[in-house]
C-alpha cells in the first residue's frame, strides 16, 4: 500500500459515504488510512469545494465537514500547498486532455508526489503520465 492523492469529489464522496465513490476507490482510501498513510489533497480542492458547494454540485455542508476532519489530530488527510514543484509538473499535464485548471493542478500534485490519484475524471484517467485509481 502507498499514500495516495484524492481529487475533490473523491474526498466529498468518501466523507459522505456516498455510493458515487467506486468500491475500488473507497478501498484504496480506507487501506491508506488503516496503514497510517496520508491521503494528500491538493490545496486547490479546498477552493473547488467552496465553488462546487455554491453551485449546488456538492452538499452544502461538505466544506465544513472537511475542515472539521482536517483539524482532527488523527486526520489522515493532508493538504498539499501549490508550490513551484507542482507548478513545474503542471506543464506536463496536457491541456488538450485535461482542460480545467483545478483538475490539472490536482493531477500535477499527484504527479509531483509520484503517487496515484483517486479520481473518477475520465480525462485525468487518460493521462499516460499518471496512475489513477477508480
Amino acid at each position: 500500500m502507498t499514500a495516495i492523492v484524492a481529487d475533490t469529489h473523491a474526498i466529498v464522496w468518501f466523507l459522505k459515504n456516498s455510493n458515487q465513490l467506486s468500491d475500488h476507490a473507497a478501498t484504496a482510501m480506507d487501506s491508506a488510512i488503516q496503514a497510517g498513510l496520508p491521503i494528500y489533497i491538493a490545496s486547490i480542492s479546498l477552493v473547488e469545494m467552496v465553488y462546487l458547494m455554491e453551485r449546488g454540485k456538492i452538499p452544502t455542508d461538505a466544506f465544513e465537514q472537511f475542515m472539521v476532519t482536517l483539524e482532527q489530530p488523527t486526520s489522515a488527510f493532508e493538504v498539499v500547498p501549490l508550490d513551484r514543484t507542482i507548478t513545474l509538473s503542471l506543464v506536463s499535464i496536457d491541456r488538450a486532455i485535461v482542460p480545467e485548471m483545478p483538475d490539472r493542478i490536482i493531477a500535477a500534485t499527484a504527479q509531483s508526489l509520484g503517487l496515484p490519484l483517486v479520481t473518477r475524471d475520465c480525462r485525468i484517467q487518460n493521462l499516460s503520465t499518471l496512475v489513477t485509481i477508480w
